[in-house]
């Protein structure tokens, strides 16, 4: 077996979806994985920065050097990779030079707040030959590498439909008030790329796409410590204005035929509906709520099929690696809290990147997943704008992109258009 070596890598981005990468790298150590140490954290504000620290240390034994700007970490030479955690609209202005300067970069999603965001990343990391990836844990749960299992297996027949539907929320600011402006990465988008990447993983490239992005609430009620002071719009005293689409209501045809349909729209206090199915000619497949550790269940005429049955169908199936660690090798059914399987799939795709440096490979997300991810929602939005179905690929290269010029123009990236 070859050696493996402890890539030297640096947190950029310290707020709670940092505090929840370093706490997957607590869960990665756990469970005796290697092949990394956290040699810097980064963030402007030096209190959370310090904090990060601190928690580093708590977890993995050593304290990082702290940096406030990653100019600064790139600068420094610290690290070799950077794990990127910042809110997406500055994800290129980060990892561009960091890509150029050799340091491998693994991004949250979206990869980038537009496509062409997307491109300016995409394309430094082909120039530098160094790894660019695509944080994307939803296909890491166990559910879902069971449900690809299924379709692998050819036994629904052709894919007809699948149905990926959750309808239900209320006013309130969903995570962070920043995704809700549209220059920052609307929840949308930040959602939409979880979606549009499960089609992908499941049923193979998406080829066009129609259908409408909207803002269902334009008033989200800004919560406790989420108070503007001024940082939002407000239409009244804890009620900022919405300014990026929470909603999308879509038609979505795969390279191999497929239709799916999707509609996700965080609002209206009613029942809560959540649906992910898949239809084929020969019977069909329900697949429960990420990260909840639900039952794969597939239906074939008066044959149903779940769980242990389930997997000796399809031969016996099996987790591996640190997945079969954190959720054990029949781990595709599980009743687990929701902060440690959150924590365990993040740590899923962190193992991915440092193995990926390690062996000189591809991430099983890499940056062009991560853009296609990313084309597929906005795809949604042009659509209506054009009043018809549009070609994925021309969402990707950039041939269609009015709907996101002024988001580029807003962060300086319309000027380098193509």
């Amino acid at each position: 077996m070859a050696a493996v070596s402890d890539f030297a890598i640096g947190l950029v981005g310290c707020g709670g979806m940092g505090h929840r990468h370093l706490r997957s790298y607590g869960a990665l150590r756990s469970v005796g994985a290697n092949g990394f140490k956290l040699a810097a954290v980064c963030d402007p504000r030096r209190e959370a920065a310090e904090h990060a620290a601190d928690l580093v240390e708590e977890l993995l034994g050593s304290r990082p050097a702290v940096f406030a700007s990653a100019e600064e970490l790139i600068a420094s030479r610290v690290v070799e990779a950077i794990d990127l955690v910042t809110e997406p609209s500055i994800h290129h202005q980060i990892a561009v030079p960091a890509l150029a300067a050799g340091i491998h970069v693994l991004s949250e999603k979206p990869l980038g707040v537009t496509v062409r965001a997307c491109r300016e990343m995409v394309d430094a990391a082909a120039s530098s030959g160094a790894i660019l990836a695509t944080a994307e844990n939803y296909r890491r749960d166990g559910p879902n590498r069971l449900a690809r299992a299924v379709i692998d297996s050819g036994i629904l027949g052709d894919i007809h439909l699948m149905i990926e539907s959750n309808i239900g929320g209320d006013n309130g600011v969903l995570i962070s008030p920043w995704r809700h402006l549209r220059e920052k990465g609307s929840i949308a988008l930040d959602m939409g790329v979880h979606y549009t990447d499960i089609f992908a993983y499941l049923l193979g490239d998406l080829e066009r796409a129609c259908g409408v992005a909207f803002i269902a609430e334009p008033g989200r009620v800004l919560a406790g410590a989420m108070v503007s002071g001024g940082e939002v719009e407000e239409l009244a005293p804890g009620v900022m204005r919405a300014t990026g689409d929470d909603s999308l209501v879509a038609l979505y045809e795969t390279a191999g035929g497929a239709l799916i349909q999707l509609t996700y729209l965080p609002s209206g206090p009613g029942r809560k509906w959540i649906q992910r199915s898949l239809h084929g000619r020969n019977g069909s497949m329900s697949v429960p709520f990420d990260r909840t550790g639900g039952a794969v269940v597939v239906e074939l005429g008066e044959r149903k099929l779940s769980g242990a049955e389930l997997r000796a169908e399809l031969g016996d199936f099996r987790l591996h690696g640190v997945t079969a660690d954190f959720f054990g090798p029949e781990g595709t059914e599980y009743e687990l809290p929701f902060a440690e399987v959150d924590a365990a799939t993040i740590a899923i795709e962190l193992d991915d990147f440092i193995g990926a440096l390690n062996e000189g490979r591809a991430p099983e997300v890499d940056g062009l997943g991560g853009l296609l991810a990313v084309a597929g929602v906005w795809a949604v939005a042009e659509s209506r704008a054009l009043g018809g179905f549009v070609q994925i690929a021309d969402i990707a290269d950039g041939t269609i992109s009015s709907v996101q010029d002024p988001i580029d123009a807003a962060i300086g990236l319309l000027t380098k258009a193509s």
